[in-house]
């Protein structure tokens, strides 16, 4: 049965398009690890539609959002079609009896929320990707889980082929990247264009990148089109990496887009252009990422002029920023997320003496003997040997992971030794490849963490394994090097508990 992810956001000119460009990062990369994405919205930009239609997603498009009762009429009739689906809910028109109907309807929710504005929070998890994130107070339930900072930014699918590559500083800046958010309800996209109009830079480029839901496009395009030395000017960008890296320097409005600019590492000067974007863009400025010019109503083009022609002067302090914003988000944030949800399906229990064939079966996969250390077919009889000497050892630790459903996931085991313990995990096939790996991982290392003297897990991985690689990565694991195991060349990793 294909799992099911409901998400429920809106855009608009007023409220912009941010929420719903985070809300496509998280569904796309749930979608890549094979869910069916279904997308209730009141979205209606086109050029949004066709981006969440061209991710592969289900749309339901409402005619007024809430709090019009429509709204739950037609959500709760997706969510009924659904019943086993996780709900994705983003946007501060929804109020804490939204999230209550939600829960009423049988579904787990995750809910992405930057102000903990709520008189309570019912959801399962909790994700807030900013920076001030752990300063708020949510009041929430008993089961509710927070996922809070910048560990947890969500990066579209475009971005994430940019992980390892590294830019270049020049020693005097000329390219600049002009994006100002998706609908830049003041137009503040014509001041920041007037103020790189009159800079006297040479070799001086730049390209001025207009929303989707920005309502000043025609009059940006009739106006910088008499300049005599216009920008190039974009719309509804599908490309914002290649431009990112094509740039030195950014103007920016302080809000999803920062995350993008911090991860390709480009400089930045960020305009406040709403009431809650001010604590990310005094954030990013105390950090040294970004260059805070505050409120845009109260910036000139003077303002902005001045602070740019001293950045792209500066080779030092763009190297630094740049070097801190990768430092800052490293692109993993979607798959953090999903690692919680699996967290949040997953039951682990200690091994019992009827896992006995269970763990045979999974140990003799074609795919698991391929990747192990001892490659070859385990006999029934050695299996029932080493399981019963397993099950008796205090220095092995056996888990079985169980589905909220009630199937089996996978094993893993811990071999202790004082302080140290190896890991060893297997994923039955119908799990795999939808990250249950790492959930595993991480909740099984919780465990031994809290019930044992243990500090430091390690794992050993054939440099082949690439599912095996990023599952350890994803559960927080380091990686140490290159090491052999029993004559195989191997890649260590290795997981440290909290202090």
């Amino acid at each position: 049965m294909t799992e099911s992810v409901i998400v429920r956001v809106d855009a608009d000119t007023r409220i912009g398009t941010g929420h719903v460009m985070r809300c496509l990062a998280l569904a796309q990369a749930w979608h890549d690890i094979g869910a069916r994405v279904v997308c209730v919205t009141g979205c209606r930009n086109e050029w949004l539609l066709l981006r969440l239609r061209e991710a592969g997603f289900e749309l339901h498009l409402l005619g007024h959002p809430y709090p019009d009762p429509v709204d739950w009429e037609i959500t709760s009739q997706v969510l009924a079609v659904h019943s086993d689906a996780w709900v994705v809910l983003d946007g501060y028109h929804f109020d804490s009896a939204y999230q209550r109907r939600i829960k009423a309807a049988g579904h787990r929710l995750l809910a992405i929320d930057d102000t903990a504005h709520l008189d309570r929070y019912d959801a399962d998890l909790v994700l807030n990707q900013n920076i001030h994130a752990e300063q708020l107070r949510y009041r929430r339930g008993p089961n509710t889980r927070l996922l809070l900072g910048t560990k947890y930014v969500l990066l579209r699918s475009e971005f994430q082929g940019w992980r390892r590559w590294q830019r270049e500083i020049p020693a005097k800046a000329r390219k600049v990247l002009v994006t100002l958010g998706g609908s830049d309800h003041e137009n503040n996209t014509l001041k920041v264009a007037g103020a790189l109009r009159g800079m006297k830079v040479d070799g001086l480029e730049w390209v001025v990148v207009v929303g989707a839901t920005n309502p000043h496009f025609p009059r940006l395009r009739s106006t910088v089109g008499r300049w005599k030395c216009a920008p190039r000017l974009v719309r509804n960008v599908s490309n914002m990496p290649e431009l990112m890296a094509w740039a030195d320097v950014a103007v920016s409005g302080a809000g999803s887009t920062c995350w993008e600019l911090a991860f390709m590492g480009l400089p930045s000067i960020a305009l406040v252009l709403a009431e809650n974007q001010r604590p990310l863009s005094e954030g990013l400025d105390a950090m040294g990422v970004a260059v805070n010019l505050g409120w845009s109503v109260d910036i000139s083009p003077h303002d902005i002029a001045q602070a740019l022609n001293q950045l792209l002067m500066a080779e030092d302090r763009r190297g630094e920023m740049a070097n801190r914003g990768r430092q800052l988000v490293d692109g993993l944030g979607a798959a953090r997320v999903l690692k919680h949800v699996r967290r949040a399906m997953l039951t682990l229990r200690r091994v019992r003496e009827d896992d006995c064939e269970l763990l045979w079966l999974w140990a003799n996969d074609p795919d698991v003997r391929a990747v192990s250390f001892s490659p070859g077919t385990i006999p029934w009889e050695r299996h029932v040997k080493w399981f019963k000497a397993k099950v008796m050892d205090p220095t092995c630790v056996l888990f079985i992971a169980t589905h909220s459903n009630g199937a089996p996931v996978g094993q893993v085991r811990y071999d202790i030794e004082g302080k140290q313990a190896t890991v060893s995990v297997s994923i039955d096939r119908n799990f795999r490849g939808k990250g249950y790996g790492s959930a595993v991982l991480g909740l099984s290392a919780q465990e031994v963490f809290a019930s044992s003297e243990v500090s430091a897990i390690h794992a050993y991985v054939k440099p082949g394994n690439e599912a095996s690689i990023w599952a350890f990565e994803q559960a927080e694991y380091t990686e140490m090097g290159a090491t052999s195991v029993h004559g195989h060349d191997a890649v260590h990793f290795t997981l440290r508990k909290s202090e």
